[in-house]
């Protein structure tokens, strides 16, 4: 088994899940040093230069808030590094606050992505690494580093399935002997489906609401139709005639409805996954069932759609949210196996 391996320091000195929502980075021995939003606030000095005023949570409060001369960005969407120069100082920042003096040194850094990345955007991703003053970068499947961190079977000749649904993109890859056998990427995650709902909200009820209210109406009440009674959350926003604050009661039912088309896309991936893996693979997840990461891996109803349509069991791994970081903490404690899974 991978946990029963003798354990190696690799040397690599961070692994950085560099997520849509979230960053999270691995130090050896010491596992997850910082868990931040993948938010950084900007602003121009008198040269034009951008300057960091804040990173991560502090600056996720600083959204929508913020004076005009301070920008408050999100430099990925949908898994993928959007805007270079913002995520290379968000990065760097996070480097500087996890260990004193690491820039100096020149570290190696390993950094996951999407699998179904284009060339450009995996160089995006390298550019980025390397402006933090890493010496050398190495790139992971986040699918395979998110079975890692579940305590999957990923090197052995036994086929395992990991769903992993993030904020920006959802993965279904089958995984065996450190590789990845087939995977299916739909670039909808958390955020689709809070903009679902904040639209739902608009449609139905004349209100407008920010990402935050959308989300925590997803948290609360969740996409599960068989739960009974129906639940409810008051939500406050702005209504779209004349332009008051307002709270209205939002349902479980209306999040269902919201999210139903998202869940189907996410069904129907799952479904072709298991259509194009061999005959004997498919058996070894028959057996073993479909491992649900990712904070999507919380949402109230999801487990239960995916058991029904796929007719397998679906667990949800132990700190889904985590998953990913903690498998960039097993590889930084073994070479072997970071050499057998990295992608360059």
């Amino acid at each position: 088994m991978l946990f029963a391996m003798r354990r190696q320091r690799a040397s690599a000195d961070l692994y950085v899940d560099l997520g849509t929502a979230n960053t999270l980075v691995c130090a050896p021995g010491a596992g997850v040093v910082l868990d931040e939003p993948s938010v950084i606030a900007l602003r121009e000095d008198a040269a034009g230069r951008p300057t960091v005023l804040a990173i991560g949570a502090h600056a996720a409060q600083m959204a929508e808030r913020a004076p005009q001369a301070v920008s408050v960005v999100r430099p990925l969407r949908d898994g993928v590094v959007v805007h270079v120069e913002a995520a290379s100082l968000m990065v760097r920042a996070f480097a500087r606050r996890c260990r004193h003096g690491v820039l100096r040194r020149r570290p190696r850094l390993v950094v996951s992505l999407p699998h179904d990345v284009t060339a450009v955007e995996r160089e995006a991703v390298r550019e980025v690494a390397l402006a933090t003053g890493a010496r050398d970068v190495t790139l992971i499947d986040e699918p395979i580093a998110a079975a890692l961190g579940a305590e999957l079977p990923v090197l052995e000749p036994h086929a395992s399935m990991v769903v992993d649904v993030g904020s920006g993109t959802t993965e279904v890859a089958v995984i065996s002997l450190a590789g990845i056998v087939h995977c299916e990427s739909v670039r909808l995650g958390g955020d689709a489906m809070d903009a679902a709902i904040a639209r739902m909200i608009r449609r139905r009820y004349g209100l407008l609401v920010g990402q935050p209210t959308a989300e925590q109406a997803k948290i609360t009440l969740g996409a599960d139709p068989a739960r009974a009674p129906a639940r409810t959350v008051r939500v406050r926003g702005r209504d779209v005639t004349t332009g008051l604050p307002r709270a209205v009661a939002v349902t479980s039912e209306d999040v269902c409805e919201a999210l139903g088309g998202i869940l189907d896309r996410i069904a129907r991936a799952v479904r072709a996954a298991l259509e194009a893996t061999p005959a004997d693979l498919a058996a070894d997840i028959g057996d073993g069932g479909i491992v649900l990461t990712g904070g999507g891996a919380l949402l109230r109803g999801l487990p239960r759609r995916l058991a029904w349509e796929t007719r397998l069991p679906v667990h949800v791994a132990a700190a889904p949210l985590q998953a990913v970081a903690r498998g960039g903490a097993v590889m930084l404690e073994n070479e072997r196996v970071l050499e057998l899974v990295a992608r360059g």
